[in-house]
C-alpha cells in the first residue's frame, strides 16, 4: 500500500481541464493522470485515516446521466466519504476550486428522520446539537443540508430550534482552495484536524439520528 504524500497540485489543474474537456477520448487520453494524481493519493489517504474515522470510499468518477439533460459523462469533483454508519461520516472533495471537507450526514429513511426530528425536539438532546451545530459554524464551516421551507407536520413553527426541524439532512463543510500543505505529508493531520472539530456533528448524528 502506498504512503499519504499529499494531494498534487495537478489534481486541481486536472479538474480544470476536464471542465472544459468533459468527453471519453479526453478521459481515456488521462486516465493515467487520473489514478496518479486523484485516485491513488484518496486512496492512500483514507487508508491513513481509517483506524481513526471509518473504512472510507471514494466515489465513482462517471456521472449517472440517465435522468439528466446534461449528459457530460465525468463529475468534476472527486468525493471521497469515511463513513462510521451508512451514510454517516466525513467528506473529502477535490476539484478545479480546490479542496472541500466536511461531514454529517446526507441519507435518510422516514425511519430516521423521525429520530432525528424527535431528537431535534427533545431540550436534552436538542440543545446538544443547537450548541454542536453553532461551535462547527463558529469555527468556520457552512452548515448545510436538505431543509424544508417549513416546520415539519406535528411541531410549533415557534418551536425552539425551528431551524434544525427543517433538516432532512445536515452536514457542515468548508472550502480550503489550495492551501500550501495539500500537496505534502500534513496534508493527513490538517484534513484530520479539521475531521475532529466535525465529530461532535457526526457522533450526535450517529447516536441520536442513526440509519
Amino acid at each position: 500500500m502506498s504512503t499519504f504524500d499529499g494531494i498534487p497540485a495537478g489534481a486541481f489543474e486536472f479538474y480544470a481541464e476536464l471542465e472544459h474537456n468533459n468527453n471519453r477520448e479526453w478521459w481515456l487520453e488521462h486516465k493515467d493522470s487520473y489514478n496518479t494524481l486523484v485516485r491513488d493519493p484518496f486512496t492512500a489517504l483514507l487508508a491513513a485515516m481509517e483506524p481513526r474515522f471509518g473504512p472510507g470510499k471514494i466515489f465513482r468518477p462517471n456521472r449517472d446521466v440517465r435522468f439528466s439533460q446534461d449528459k457530460s459523462p465525468y463529475k468534476t469533483a472527486q468525493g471521497a466519504f469515511a463513513s462510521v454508519q451508512e451514510g454517516v461520516g466525513y467528506y473529502l472533495q477535490v476539484s478545479a476550486d480546490g479542496l472541500l471537507v466536511g461531514g454529517g450526514y446526507h441519507s435518510h429513511t422516514p425511519a430516521q428522520l423521525a429520530r432525528f426530528r424527535n431528537s431535534v425536539d427533545a431540550s436534552g438532546t436538542g440543545e446538544l446539537l443547537r450548541h454542536i451545530v453553532d461551535g462547527v459554524a463558529a469555527a468556520g464551516f457552512a452548515v448545510e443540508g436538505e431543509k424544508l421551507k417549513t416546520v415539519p407536520r406535528g411541531f410549533n413553527k415557534d418551536h425552539p430550534r425551528a431551524e434544525l426541524l427543517k433538516h432532512k439532512s445536515l452536514s457542515a463543510g468548508i472550502d480550503l482552495g489550495q492551501p500550501e500543505w495539500v500537496d505534502s505529508p500534513a496534508a493527513a493531520h490538517e484534513i484530520m484536524t479539521l475531521w475532529d472539530q466535525l465529530r461532535p456533528l457526526v457522533d450526535w448524528v450517529s447516536r441520536h439520528a442513526a440509519p
